[in-house]
């Protein structure tokens, strides 16, 4: 019955296309479609073989060794601000290794957005607080504050009880309380190396222009962590976070570089990022109506200092800093591409004054059209373009040899583009010990091109659509495990 009803849609279409007159432009669009996926992996190698040329330079200049000790007076303090929604089974360790990071002056606040499970008792229990008489100046808008409280045992270390409002009103809250002119945001499933901060505060020391920097982003899943501490980096078990952590690698080591390099980078993740705090309340703070309130952020400081004529950076931290806890099973990682997709969406859609302006440099003229056009776009025409050739070969229209270039193209260059990343990491940081990993890293490589880029696209194209019909943005529940990570 089924292939019955695809044997009469297949005619129906034919017979529509050949009244319309449109089979001589079929060949055409297939060899098009190629085109576009020529562009989108020749970009991305290109920013592979630009971050080369950087993390060499940077290896080279011994960027990665640690500030003297004699450094330390010289270290602008730094708030770390937490903000936390249902996040009993990692807040405690996350907390933990906060708070024993090597950093000569620092405050940690976690933002209680209004969670519905244990988390705030979770951090009364562990971190001894009590209701605190501070107040908190109101410089970015926030939902109600509830109540503020100061742990006995850690002076550091202030906790936030807000009505829930979503992250970007969690971080503004943590903004209005923090006391320093820097501030790091952190996600509540994180793991920081002890060094991190040392490690990121580089720029700011080097660049007086410097306004943001971010860091690597690793997965946590299947590393041993106690009481805060990262003691071994080992892959996961399972398969999904290990096709995962090809993808940030990917994504985060190289692509992030090789935007930064020129002055271009348009987003730094939530996971860990450090800003100027008069910059950022200077722009308005963290915007609610967006649930990609990290890279709309960068936009909107990109095109504040663009448009203003005002020298700046924004730069991306090579070293592996931030450990974090991936998504284990499809429904949950569904749900976080989906967000991501949106938040691009937005993030673009509400600086669009930025693109091709005349003030924009490589920012409004390379990274914001290969964002658009690649990233935000590429998932509708990926899952389009396969849709178009398996309908071309049924109707008798296909090119073979479109066919041959379109699978060489979206799968043979998407795996030299995940291998190369793979190649360079291995010879600027590698993490993971023994061929094995490494083997098993490669063989990921190769797997992520049959089916999970796949799944991939077709959930960022329900973000495109679900941003296109402007339903309403929500976080939803991110389904933490939490395994990783031992307090005892």
């Amino acid at each position: 019955m089924a292939n019955d009803w695809l044997q009469q849609s297949i005619d129906l279409t034919h017979q529509w296309i050949q009244q319309l007159d449109l089979a001589p432009w079929l060949v055409p669009l297939q060899w098009l479609l190629v085109g576009y996926f020529v562009c989108l992996s020749a970009g991305y190698l290109i920013l592979n073989l630009v971050a080369l040329l950087v993390m060499r330079s940077h290896i080279q200049s011994a960027r990665t060794e640690l500030l003297p000790a004699s450094y330390a007076s010289f270290l602008t303090p730094i708030s770390v601000l937490v903000p936390a929604y249902n996040e009993q089974e990692t807040i405690a360790s996350s907390v933990l290794s906060l708070l024993q990071l090597t950093y000569p002056e620092y405050e940690v606040i976690v933002i209680n957005d209004g969670s519905k499970d244990e988390t705030l008792q979770v951090l009364k229990d562990s971190f001894a607080l009590t209701l605190s008489s501070a107040t908190c100046p109101l410089r970015l808008p926030c939902q109600q504050i509830r109540g503020i409280y100061q742990s006995s045992r850690y002076p550091n270390l202030k906790v936030i009880d807000k009505a829930n409002g979503g992250k970007a009103d969690a971080l503004n809250a943590g903004v209005n309380l923090s006391r320093f002119p820097l501030f790091c945001g952190v996600d509540a499933d994180s793991i920081l190396q002890r060094d991190s901060l040392l490690r990121i505060i580089r720029p700011f020391l080097e660049d007086p222009n410097a306004i943001a920097a971010g860091g690597t982003v690793r997965i946590a899943n299947g590393c041993q962590v106690k009481d805060g501490l990262l003691l071994k980096a080992a892959l996961p078990n399972k398969l999904l976070p290990q096709l995962q952590i090809v993808e940030y690698l990917r994504g985060f080591l190289f692509g992030r570089l090789g935007w930064s390099s020129l002055n271009a980078l348009l987003i730094i993740s939530g996971a860990f990022g450090l800003f100027k705090k008069d910059l950022v309340i200077e722009v308005g703070g963290y915007r609610h109506k967006t649930i990609g309130e990290d890279m709309e952020l960068v936009v909107r400081m990109h095109k504040h200092m663009r448009l203003n004529n005002r020298k700046y950076r924004i730069y991306f931290i090579p070293d592996p800093v931030c450990w974090t806890e991936a998504p284990e099973d499809l429904a949950t990682l569904a749900q976080q591409r989906v967000r991501w997709q949106r938040g691009l969406l937005e993030s673009l859609s509400a600086n669009m004054s930025l693109l091709f302006h005349r003030k924009s440099g490589a920012v409004g003229w390379l990274a914001f059209p290969f964002a658009l056009l690649f990233e935000a776009l590429g998932p509708a025409l990926e899952v389009l373009g396969y849709l178009f050739m398996l309908f071309t070969w049924l109707a008798g229209w296909l090119d073979p040899a479109a066919l041959v270039a379109f699978l060489v193209v979206t799968i043979g260059f998407g795996i030299l583009i995940s291998v190369v990343a793979l190649v360079l990491e291995e010879m600027s940081y590698p993490v993971y010990p023994g061929g094995r990993s490494i083997m098993r890293l490669f063989l990921m490589a190769v797997l992520e091109n049959f089916g999970y880029r796949q799944l991939n696209s077709w959930w960022r194209l329900k973000g495109l659509w679900l941003w296109a019909r402007n339903s309403k943005s929500t976080w939803g529940t991110m389904k933490r495990s939490g395994k990783w990570q031992n307090t005892k």
